[in-house]
């Protein structure tokens, strides 16, 4: 969470960059990255999270949060990353906020009767 605030913190342009995000990697390395905001839906951190991460050899994410940038509020992904982080990973952990408290949710818990694109 502290990668992904300080992400925010120091790049974020609050017209463009509206969410940071960092994850795990398999081996201990955190990968950050900032949405791109646009009127057309932009990819979200999370997304752009998983292409950095690749961009460095790392095609194992563990752990991932996003924060807002105005007020670095820990947030949910939304349905397509959520979707996309359950067929890339899905054994990922999320941190959510939940009635106040940071918990670990793994990505199954917040997409229960996903979709899978390898279904027979």
């Amino acid at each position: 969470m502290a990668a992904a605030r300080r992400v925010a913190e120091e790049y974020a342009r609050p017209d463009i960059h509206t969410v940071a995000a960092a994850a795990r990697t398999g081996d201990g390395r955190i990968v950050t990255a900032v949405n791109v905001y646009h009127f057309t839906g932009g990819p979200c951190a999370e997304l752009v999270v998983i292409g950095a991460a690749a961009g460095q050899g790392a095609y194992e994410l563990t752990t991932m949060v996003a924060v807002r940038s105005r007020d670095m509020s820990v947030v949910p992904p939304c349905g397509r990353c959520r979707q996309v982080l359950i067929d890339y990973f899905p054994g990922i952990a999320v941190l959510v906020r939940t009635d106040g408290r940071l918990e670990r949710r793994s990505i199954a818990e917040l997409l229960p009767g996903a979709f899978s694109r390898s279904a027979p």
